[in-house]
């Protein structure tokens, strides 16, 4: 039977009272946040007092669950993730551990007896243990340099492989000599950023005998080079991986540096001989990205995600299966148009269960390896986001637009889909929360387009409601059921508007081609589809014309800078988070060159009609045409794109004498990820939507 969170922190405050051997229990750790939720209404607070799953692991036998949860604290301005246990139907919830700080890569260990993760207390971070109640709680690792960002034990239980970060040399150093207190970085290439974080360290693998009781030194599989893995910043765990004797590592790796590492997408999986120190390329030639390997339990084959073309960062996500007798790589998807993604072998190493998006849902997918015959298994309006087989039925993670991320157990032979976490039930039933619709439009062209619409919560269709148009990010990343602490279209119901979310052209989970054609057309058909999804909702009696706004971040950014100018009276105000505004701009501010490269067509420079149709499109040509109110969001650690873009754009609104405001983070990066900052960011966003939305507003 399924027990509420609270049910399994009284167990597990029992198991400590109980046991002989000490667990840990910190009276300074984050506790799940105590909120009201008044009229039902989700508010920022109350989203950010959901409880988040994080690592989700099943031991050997398949009978237990382990998982970990965090919570935020708004007056301590962080979260604190702890560590959760339950029987694989539900039943039986204990909460393990009550530290002031996160424990993170939890995993059984290979003999299902002990409970692996790692801990950070101050700057020492390393491997620990710890029964399966919570108690003997021991340091296994003492590394003493470089952070430590995960670990895998063995199958065999002799090994342990871990990912610490390798510091890069200083080349300069001889300049600094005497200057201690300089501040200033020297670079002379172009990796020397990344996303969120300036390069100074590398993450690399290494490998280290494990007696049970403490882990020897370490053998650094990258050692001398500057080569990366996993690869940053997305690659975890997932990306090094143990053959089942114990004898062998497969790991992602791009084996570039410099100005080769910004203009290439081409990662590769190698094959690493504990005994013999030998490393085998097992997917050369192969040109774009190839990560996420996973051996069979035979140990026969080994299967990858693979894209096909060098640069291109958002093609087909395809499934390779290597054969070692043979030493070939099949292609297996081939008929089927769709991504790949959480792989995972069926035990008798006949079949792999994957996820994949269709039609803006992610479901669970198997394909039988001797056919290549797809079945798929769930069917929800959902998003399953992993997916992990056992002897008796399949653990998988689950969001969609109107909850957030629980753990699930799917029967594969009834379809049969439980949910067997309750991490927010409690919170959950005290939301009012908003229908979710789907449906299809006719675009310019005369394709389907699909479309989400998300009402307020006790809508009445015969009142009229403020509308948003939501323009997603990416470019290429599906508007799918998921869940959100930021761009939670929930949470904008709840604040009473409607939300009008396409899938507009250059989105996965519509084939290949719809993906494809947003590529050197950033002005074209995609924008053509917002317009066409605004417009065919607007004719509902509901939708107040009058009173329209769009939204977005990213490239959902530079749509709202776009259609600012080309809108033609539309919308009544505008809200871009970390948008490109001038692509030329862009093109040098960026850090990976493949990207700028691929979806502009080349640099400004480039005197080619094609290339010069992606400039021609950049949202600043076109400020003379602004004429509405703007909010503008940027932060100083994004280096994808650079703060200069918003501060760009919201100038230019000021000087055309537009309404606008600049709300700036200093400390965040792409995203907003500190709760104070979150609350902030949510305030503003309602504050600048109700007050040119809703005009009636006291």
């Amino acid at each position: 039977m399924n027990k509420k969170l609270i049910i399994g922190t009284l167990l597990a405050t029992v198991a400590f009272a109980g046991c002989q051997q000490k667990s840990v229990k910190d009276k300074d750790a984050i506790e799940k946040p105590q909120v009201e939720v008044k009229d039902g209404m989700l508010s920022p607070e109350v989203l950010w007092s959901f409880g988040r799953i994080g690592d989700v692991s099943v031991s050997p036998d398949g009978k237990k669950v382990l998982y970990t949860v965090t919570y935020y604290s708004v007056e301590k301005n962080k979260g604190n993730a702890e560590v959760y246990i339950m029987d694989a139907d539900g039943g039986n919830v204990k909460r393990l551990t009550q530290t002031k700080n996160s424990e993170f890569n939890v995993v059984f260990n290979p003999s299902g007896d002990k409970i692996g993760f790692i801990y950070a207390d101050g700057d020492d971070v390393n491997i620990y243990e710890m029964n399966l109640d919570g108690t003997s709680r021991k340091k296994i690792s003492d590394l003493k340099e470089g952070d430590l960002e995960g670990f895998s034990y063995a199958p065999d239980g002799k090994h342990i492989v871990y990912v610490r970060a390798v510091e890069k040399k200083d080349k300069y150093a001889y300049l600094k000599e005497g200057l201690d207190k300089t501040t200033g970085r020297i670079n002379d290439d172009l990796a020397y950023r990344h996303w969120d974080n300036w390069v100074d360290n590398i993450p690399q693998p290494f490998v280290a005998e494990f007696d049970g009781k403490k882990i020897k030194d370490g053998v650094n599989l990258l050692a001398d080079t500057e080569f990366e893995s996993p690869m940053r910043p997305w690659g975890g765990m997932e990306q090094i991986v143990w053959s089942p004797d114990g004898k062998k590592i497969a790991y992602t790796c791009r084996k570039k540096t410099g100005k080769e590492y910004a203009y290439s997408t081409n990662s590769d999986i190698f094959i690493y001989d504990i005994a013999t120190k030998q490393t085998e390329n097992i997917s050369e030639g192969m040109m774009g990205y190839d990560q996420n390997p996973v051996f069979s339990p035979d140990g026969k084959t080994i299967a990858w995600e693979s894209m096909e073309r060098d640069g291109y960062e958002a093609d087909k996500i395809r499934l390779m299966v290597y054969d070692f007798a043979s030493k070939k790589a099949a292609y297996m998807t081939e008929a089927f148009d769709q991504n790949v993604g959480s792989l995972h072998y069926s035990a008798d190493s006949k079949n792999i269960y994957f996820v994949s998006d269709y039609h803006a849902k992610d479901n669970i997918y198997k394909i039988n390896l001797a056919n290549k015959e797809i079945k798929q298994i769930t069917n929800s309006v959902c998003d399953y986001t992993a997916v992990i087989p056992t002897q008796e039925r399949l653990i998988a993670t689950r969001m969609s637009m109107s909850n957030p991320v629980e753990i699930w157990s799917v029967d594969e032979k009834s379809g049969k889909e439980t949910k067997i976490s309750t991490v927010n039930d409690d919170l959950m039933a005290q939301v009012k929360w908003g229908k979710v619709e789907e449906r299809w439009l006719k675009a310019t062209d005369g394709k389907d387009l699909h479309t989400w619409v998300i009402y307020p919560p006790d809508f009445d269709s015969n009142k009229k409601y403020p509308t948003l148009l939501y323009c997603e990010g990416g470019p290429q990343s599906t508007v799918s059921q998921f869940w959100s602490y930021r761009w939670n279209f929930q949470i904008m119901a709840a604040h009473g508007y409607i939300i009008v979310a396409p899938n507009r052209r250059g989105l996965p989970g519509f084939g290949q081609e719809w993906n494809e054609a947003i590529s050197g057309d950033y002005g074209g058909q995609c924008m053509k589809d917002y317009l066409t999804a605004i417009d065919e909702i607007s004719k509902e009696p509901y939708v107040d014309v009058d009173h329209r706004g769009a939204v977005g971040a990213s490239f959902g950014g530079y749509s709202v800078y776009w259609l600012a100018g080309h809108h033609d009276k539309r919308f009544k105000a505008f809200i871009a988070h970390n948008g490109m505004f001038n692509l030329e701009q862009q093109y040098l501010e960026t850090e990976e060159m493949w990207f700028v490269n691929w979806d502009l067509g080349g640099p400004y420079w480039d005197k080619d009609p094609k290339v010069q149709k992606s400039y021609a499109n950049s949202p600043h040509l076109f400020v003379d045409k602004w004429d509405t109110p703007i909010l503008v969001i940027h932060s100083e650690f994004d280096f994808r794109i650079v703060a200069s873009q918003g501060m760009a754009a919201y100038n230019a609104a000021l000087n055309r004498g537009i309404p606008a405001r600049y709300l700036y983070f200093p400390d965040e990066t792409h995203w907003v990820l500190k709760p104070q900052n979150g609350i902030l960011w949510q305030r503003n966003f309602f504050d600048w939507l109700d007050k040119w939305l809703k005009p009636n507003k006291e």
